[in-house]
């Protein structure tokens, strides 16, 4: 719950257990409760061990409000307006909660305006997600897609290329000179990679250059390394 906390997770009520010893955790995790205006509510040890399933807790338990997603149409609000090029990331399958929380914070550390993932089978933002982005969550907005391809699609129709991030691209990630025009990086899992149809749905595909032999990334990492590419040669533009 403490690095909940540090990662600025939104939270309604911080649960503390009924005669927990007040160690530097728990003082921390109060104050902090505390200086973002969270309830505090003492409780009895069972009644933390029934509203957390039993899990393993240490005495301290968060109440986190469902997130409130964007709508995917409303990510390009403004963009032009404010005379930037369109940048947002797609995930397409990735089930893994921390996965989603690297990739919104790479997102939001490289210039991009939002990250759109898919209602079923894919993580969402989840308290393991929140701190895995560092608080990102919290600037950057992330987008739930009824249809992925679909939505992809419209964003074809606005003027955005679709590009698959996939192990056997035809392009290097550092020779992507698409990079400095509007566009959708579009990252699937590390086990399956980029569904049939998404993959089809994309204009090309890159891949990020590495040893021979070598295991592939996972997503959150490769996202960071695809975005560092397109981040650098969009600064290279404006010199």
């Amino acid at each position: 719950m403490l690095e909940a906390l540090r990662a600025q997770v939104p939270a309604s009520t911080l649960y503390v257990g009924e005669r927990l010893d007040s160690d530097d955790r728990v003082r921390e995790a109060i104050r902090l409760a505390t200086d973002r205006g969270v309830a505090l509510l003492e409780v009895s040890r069972h009644e933390l061990d029934r509203m957390t399933s039993d899990a393993v807790h240490q005495g301290l338990a968060l109440q986190v409000p469902p997130y409130r997603y964007a709508h995917p149409d409303d990510l390009l609000l403004g963009i032009e307006d404010a005379g930037a090029n369109a940048l947002l990331v797609a995930l397409d399958g990735v089930t893994d909660p921390r996965n989603l929380g690297a990739v919104v914070r790479s997102a939001a550390a490289f210039g991009a305006h939002g990250v759109v993932i898919p209602e079923r089978r894919a993580a969402g933002m989840t308290a393991g997600a929140w701190k895995a982005s560092a608080g990102a969550a919290a600037r950057l907005p992330i987008a739930r897609a009824t249809n992925l391809v679909r939505q992809l699609e419209l964003y074809k129709s606005k003027g955005l290329a679709v590009v698959g991030l996939a192990a056997d691209g035809t392009v290097d990630a550092t020779d992507l000179e698409a990079a400095v025009d509007p566009l959708v990086l579009v990252v699937g899992s590390e086990g399956r990679g980029l569904s049939r149809l998404v993959a089809r749905t994309c204009d090309f595909q890159v891949r990020i250059p590495m040893l021979s032999g070598n295991e592939s990334l996972n997503a959150g990492v490769a996202t960071g390394i695809a975005l560092y590419e397109i981040a650098r040669r969009r600064s290279d533009e404006h010199r």
